[in-house]
C-alpha cells in the first residue's frame, strides 16, 4: 500500500495594502526620516555659525542618509501614487542653543527607532504578509542605532573637552584642505589653509580616509 505524505504547507495572507497598518506606518517612518534630515540640517548650520565644521559636517552626513531612508520607505508607497495617506503621528521638536543638548536628543531619537520604533513596524509589516518592508523597517533600524552611537560618542567628547584634545598623541585632519596634524590637540589654525580648530577631526573618525 502507498501512502501519501501529506506536506503542511505556511501560507502568509497578504493584507489589501490600501486597507493595511504596514501603508500608514510607511508614511509615519517617511515623515519621520524627512523631518529628521530637516532637523540635521539646521543642527548643521548651527554648528557652522558656531565655528563647529566638525559637528556641522557630521550633521549633514548623518542628513543625507535620513533622505536616503526616507526614499526608501516612499519607494514602497509607489502603488498609491497620487492619493493622499492620513496618518497621525508624534514628531519631536529639537529646538536648542546648545550644540551638545542637540546631539543627546539626536542620540535619544535615533535609540528610539532602533528600539521600538522600527521593530514595532517591522512586525506588523510581516504579520500583514509584506517581507521586503519589514526587511527594510528592520536594516534601517540597525543603521538608526549607528547614528545614535555616532551621536553620543561627539556628545561624550564634547562633555570632556575632547572634541580637538586626547590623552595622547593623535593624527588629526583637517576638513579643509587635508592637511594632517599629529599631537595632543589641534592647533587653534590650520597653518595650511587658516581655518579654525573648528575644522579638525581625529583621522580615524574621518570619513573616506585609510
Amino acid at each position: 500500500m502507498e501512502y501519501s505524505e501529506m506536506k503542511e504547507e505556511v501560507i502568509i495572507m497578504t493584507m489589501d495594502f490600501q486597507n493595511s497598518k504596514t501603508k500608514e506606518n510607511l508614511m509615519r517612518a517617511f515623515a519621520g526620516e524627512s523631518q529628521a534630515r530637516n532637523r540635521y540640517t539646521f543642527a548643521a548650520e548651527q554648528a557652522q555659525t558656531a565655528n563647529l565644521r566638525i559637528l556641522a559636517e557630521i550633521f549633514k552626513f548623518t542628513a543625507d542618509q535620513e533622505q536616503a531612508h526616507a526614499k526608501v520607505f516612499y519607494d514602497h508607497l509607489t502603488q498609491l501614487a497620487g492619493q493622499t495617506v492620513a496618518v497621525d503621528g508624534t514628531y519631536p521638536i529639537d529646538i536648542a542653543d546648545n550644540l551638545l543638548e542637540l546631539l543627546h536628543m539626536a542620540h535619544h531619537n535615533e535609540l528610539e527607532e532602533f528600539e521600538s520604533v522600527y521593530p514595532a513596524f517591522a512586525q506588523v509589516a510581516q504579520e500583514e504578509g509584506y517581507p521586503k518592508v519589514a526587511a527594510s523597517f528592520e536594516m534601517i533600524a540597525q543603521i538608526e542605532q549607528s547614528h545614535g552611537k555616532r551621536f553620543a560618542h561627539m556628545a561624550q567628547l564634547m562633555e570632556q573637552n575632547q572634541l580637538f584634545a586626547a590623552s595622547g598623541e593623535e593624527v588629526w585632519m583637517c576638513l579643509n584642505c587635508g592637511h594632517l596634524h599629529r599631537g595632543k590637540q589641534v592647533p587653534a589654525m590650520c597653518p595650511v589653509c587658516s581655518h579654525n580648530q573648528g575644522f579638525f577631526i581625529k583621522l580615524d573618525m574621518a570619513p573616506w580616509t585609510c
